[in-house]
């Protein structure tokens, strides 16, 4: 099997898992935490363009487990992050880590963070070095191994 499609299967399955602890999936730690690693991820080659922050958008408002939450709500948080990245990268990434640092409390919650933002990496059909590279560091900040989700 192609490394692309091996991909698109553990995305699909990621999703899956996190659509099924969607009901443990709703503390305020984790809403940010996902908010910050959407954002994380789409700019993490340093730069948006509109349609990318478009499409990440659409993402958020019909992933079902995110629907937890106001859709309105996220969207606002989404871009706050996404304003922090993109008015100085390296900086506000320091900033954004700790926002997903919040979710380590809860191992599952924080499981479902990274699986979040690979979903989210690979919406575009290209979970790309840069994006991986950022998951990879999301692992980190939640006290993860990136091992266990193949990065």
């Amino acid at each position: 099997m192609a490394l692309w499609d091996r991909f698109k299967e553990s995305a699909s399955q990621m999703q899956t898992q996190l659509t099924a602890k969607k009901n443990d999936l709703k503390s305020g730690a984790f809403r940010d935490a996902s908010m910050a690693m959407c954002a994380l991820v789409a700019a993490a080659d340093g730069t948006v363009d509109p349609s990318e922050r478009q499409r990440v958008a659409q993402l958020i408002a019909t992933n079902e487990v995110l629907q937890n939450f106001p859709a309105d709500d996220l969207r606002r948080r989404f871009e706050e992050n996404l304003d922090k990245l993109t008015a100085d990268f390296a900086f506000g990434k320091v900033g954004v880590l700790q926002e997903i640092a919040k979710a380590k409390k809860k191992p599952a919650e924080a499981r479902a963070v990274v699986q979040i933002g690979i979903v989210i990496g690979g919406a575009d059909g290209d979970f790309d070095k840069d994006e991986q590279a950022v998951v990879r560091e999301a692992c980190y900040a939640l006290d993860l191994s990136p091992h266990e989700f193949d990065l």
